[in-house]
């Protein structure tokens, strides 16, 4: 009798709605009841089914009939079909017709959130793509960066589009890291303003945001979700707190981070989730997984067994959605949602959560865009104004010997070199932009041709051995001939047992990280072995080469060539054996890995060097004819692209050089998002701009800030070094036991935090303070009087500083506790306040108890971090 009861209620469970037919309304369709009776209402009616698939993100959209959303979704991240500027109405229109379909045709019409990237632009077409993040952090300017965020908000939900998986507030201290650009910098009360920036537009317009990656996404040596193996102090003085200004901002989202956290994913880590997250910090919104994350405790961590294991943890710990990258993938998810691995307590616990945000965003009661507002909104003028308005706030001028810019009165010849001055790099998670402008196009719209010569030189990749292609390899599989070379993927280090699988790889360019080559394969037990033909093109011989783990063998024509089968390192091993134009040869190239993360690519070489220096030479030959030189230099990172080194990438280094040598003055803008080493280059150049990627504005408002017509109104977020091996280097770190500096190397920055010049100068005249000393619970107020002392307009942005002298618990050599930028009028005087209370002067104290303690603080005032104008001690007394 009970399993036929409950086989009557499973099959009501799944008719439609009760009184529907009859005209009544469910009670959580009434938005005249509050919003936990309609979510329990909701809740009440719900499947199984029905619940996991409001647990269960991802790209997709209705355009696929195999793929079943008749039970609804979490949210969709639909790719767009339309890439003209004008986009954006219709994009609005087609996200209209996909909410339709859960509203009218599922059966409880519980609305999907559309979902998409917008770090600093909504990456779909016709929106606007504004300066990169860290750019955003170099304006130290909250108001305009308001101002970006409101503008981003306007044209994200004007197309109907309700959840950014942004900001990234992590703080970055190794600038090797490839996600840098996608960041705030190194500084905490700087990163939490930002956030606080850009949250509260986004909120308001109805956007939910999501900041990320909880906690630390970045570890040693400036690696893409490393562990993070550190004290619960640091978490609570650096990683936390632009997390929980975001919650305080009303960010109703968190997402989660790839990487483990004291030995727990952090998807999956109780702590994090539930702990910090919602019992401190009383966060009500959702938590998400980043894409894939939760089933790395399979793959990486090695902590789970199964995706069902890994689900029932990850829900346990308090997440609540799973964000996966292809509706293929919820298969397992959603066995584990409905077999009573993942408790119903814990389903109807994140189901809850969801459906209280959606009611909370009112998606429920007003589901639709209108595309004559998102057409309105989307890459407006005066977005695309405030685009190169924030590049030009955000470049920081570096060094400007002799007064090299602005070149206002400049009359001759320019001379416009690098690849990245033809084209206008966006960064990471950016989307085409309305109409952007490279920086050739800007110098020669104001300049005019006959002034401006131009030259690409090298670029910005190493391009010496590129990858042998799928042209020059064929191989014979069944009678037929296919492009490429036959792979055969053996369970273990020997090539001459059966293979396991065998197939035709186009290129052999592979770097396996989680994911064993072929399935049967062991992820770090395994070999391969490639045979084919290869035929050298016309023109020039050719060289090849092998690039990876070094077990390795290459045979040409049955000639060993490349002979290094025990494993020692990475490296490029070189044949050494000339190929000429036209021939073809038999190859079989072997390959063995034993630990895991393998890679291994074919490579070969022609006359690429004499192409680079055909390049470098035209470029010097270019400028060498010209009055001043520009170079425009590039980076390499982004996602997943940390680097080891933090110099110019490819041959722009001895570009540079060869440019100076010229006697031209050289003027170099960086267009990238982290730190560079310069050492090796600076001193022979005029002028430095640091541009960073400044979005669809960046080549309009580089050429106004070295004309003159603005100015280079940043300073850095994040500090750069001299050298690698300084890292990790950042302002504000706790006094050493013993010195700072290395046997070969100062311990010093070559450019500090919150360094940056302008085309003004300014003198820091008074600083005051209301009192001198105060109680523990009382604020001082300081005033700060600059002046301008040039003959332009100019701003300055002005940073205070606290060093606690005396205190229980080792502090910062220096901490910001507040900054302020203000634009003066040539000659003009002005002030600009600070008040300090408990929230700038306290600690945490040897419990972790957040204290103000009683004791002596220097106050110093001025433009970067190692400048102080101005000092003051503030007295705390015990109340």
């Amino acid at each position: 009798m009970i399993l036929r009861f409950v086989s009557i209620l499973c099959a009501l469970s799944a008719l439609p709605v009760a009184g529907s037919a009859q005209g009544v309304r469910p009670l959580y369709r009434d938005s005249t009841r509050t919003i936990e009776a309609r979510v329990a209402d909701l809740l009440a009616r719900m499947t199984p089914t029905e619940k996991f698939w409001q647990l269960f993100m991802l790209p997709g959209s209705l355009d696929n009939p195999a793929h079943d959303y008749s039970h609804g979704v979490y949210g969709l991240q639909v790719v767009p079909t339309d890439s003209t500027p004008d986009a954006a109405a219709r994009d609005a229109a087609r996200l209209n017709r996909i909410q339709h379909h859960f509203v009218d045709s599922t059966r409880l019409g519980v609305p999907f959130i559309a979902f998409e990237e917008a770090l600093h632009g909504l990456t779909r077409p016709g929106a606007t793509t504004f300066p990169q993040a860290i750019a955003l952090a170099a304006t130290w300017d909250t108001a305009l960066v308001g101002r970006v965020a409101t503008a981003i908000a306007r044209e994200t939900s004007s197309r109907g589009i309700r959840q950014v998986l942004s900001p990234v507030v992590n703080i970055t201290r190794d600038g090797r890291w490839g996600r840098t650009e996608e960041t705030y910098g190194e500084d905490v009360r700087l990163a939490s303003a930002m956030a606080r920036s850009v949250i509260t537009p986004f909120e308001r317009a109805g956007v939910i945001t999501t900041p990320k990656h909880f906690v630390a996404n970045v570890g040693e040596g400036g690696r893409d979700s490393w562990p993070i193996e550190v004290s619960e102090r640091q978490l609570r003085e650096v990683w936390f707190p632009p997390f929980e200004a975001a919650v305080r901002a009303g960010a109703r989202s968190v997402m989660t981070a790839y990487n483990s956290v004291d030995g727990l994913p952090a998807s999956q880590n109780r702590a994090l989730l539930t702990g910090v997250l919602r019992d401190r910090w009383g966060f009500e919104g959702v938590v998400i997984s980043d894409a894939a994350a939760t089933a790395g405790a399979t793959v990486l961590h090695l902590t789970e067994a199964s995706i069902a294991t890994s689900a029932a943890r990850a829900l346990d710990a308090g997440l609540d959605v799973v964000f996966q990258s292809g509706w293929d993938q919820h298969t397992p998810w959603l066995r584990a949602f409905t077999d009573g691995t993942v408790p119903d307590s814990l389903i109807d616990r994140a189901v809850t959560r969801v459906l209280r945000t959606k009611f909370r965003m009112g998606l429920f009661d007003a589901p639709y865009a209108t595309p004559d507002s998102a057409a309105y909104w989307n890459g407006r003028p005066e977005h695309l104004a405030l685009a190169r308005e924030a590049a030009a706030s955000g470049m920081v001028l570096l060094r400007n010997e002799n007064r090299t810019l602005p070149l206002d009165h400049f009359h001759g010849t320019l001379a416009v070199i690098g690849s990245d001055a033809r084209i206008l790099r966006l960064g990471g998670y950016s989307g085409p932009g309305v109409a952007p402008v490279t920086v050739l196009e800007a110098l020669q719209r104001r300049l005019g041709d006959a002034r401006v010569r131009a030259a690409d030189g090298p670029g910005r990749t190493d391009n010496t051995w590129p990858t042998v292609p799928a042209t020059a390899l064929s191989t014979l599989v069944g009678g037929q001939q296919h492009a490429g070379l036959q792979g055969e993927y053996h369970a273990g280090q020997r090539v001459t047992e059966a293979p396991v699988a065998s197939r035709v790889d186009a290129t052999v360019d592979f770097h396996w990280t989680f994911s064993p080559p072929v399935r049967g394969v062991p992820r770090d037990w395994f070999a391969v072995r490639w045979s084919g033909t290869l035929r050298i093109p016309g023109g020039s011989p050719r060289r090849l080469a092998v690039e990876g783990d070094d077990g390795v063998r290459l045979w040409i024509d049955e000639q060993l060539v490349i002979d290094q089968w025990e494993q020692i390192g990475y490296g490029l091993h070189q044949s050494g054996i000339v190929l000429e134009p036209g021939s073809e040869h038999a190859i079989r190239l072997e390959f063995h890995e034993s630990v895991g993360n393998g890679a291994v690519r074919l490579a070969w070489q022609g006359d690429e060097p004499a192409q680079i220096e055909r390049g470098m030479q035209l470029a010097v030959d270019t400028a060498a004819r010209s009055d001043a030189i520009l170079v425009v230099a590039g980076l390499e990172e982004g996602e997943f692209r940390d680097r080891a080194s933090l110099a110019l990438p490819g041959h722009q280094e001895e570009l540079i050089r060869r440019l100076a040598a010229t006697g031209r003055p050289v003027i170099v803008v960086i267009i990238g998002g982290a730190p560079v080493i310069m050492d090796r280059w600076i001193d022979s150049v005029a002028a430095v701009v640091m541009a960073w990627y400044p979005g669809e504005g960046g080549g309009e408002a580089i050429a106004d800030v070295l004309l003159g017509e603005s100015e280079p109104g940043g300073r850095l977020p994040i500090t750069f070094p001299r050298a690698e091996g300084q890292l990790p280097l950042y302002y504000s770190h706790k006094p050493t036991g013993r010195g700072d500096d290395y046997l070969d190397l100062t311990g010093r920055p070559a450019f500090p935090f919150g360094f940056g010049m302008g085309y003004a100068t300014f003198a820091y005249e008074q600083m005051e303070l209301s009192r001198d000393t105060i109680g523990v619970s009382d604020s001082v107020r300081v005033v700060v009087t600059i002046r301008n002392t040039s003959a332009r307009g100019g701003s300055e942005v002005v940073q205070l500083y606290l060093h606690d002298l005396l205190a229980t618990v080792s502090q910062p050599v220096s901490r910001l506790a507040g900054f302020r930028k203000i634009q003066l009028a040539p000659g003009a005087r002005g002030t600009v306040e600070f008040i300090l209370g408990p929230d700038e002067l306290s600690i945490l104290d040897e419990q972790l108890a957040r204290i103000v303690e009683p004791g002596e603080f220097r106050i110093g005032v001025g433009p970067s971090s190692r400048d102080a104008r101005l000092r003051a001690i503030l007295t705390v007394v015990r109340q």
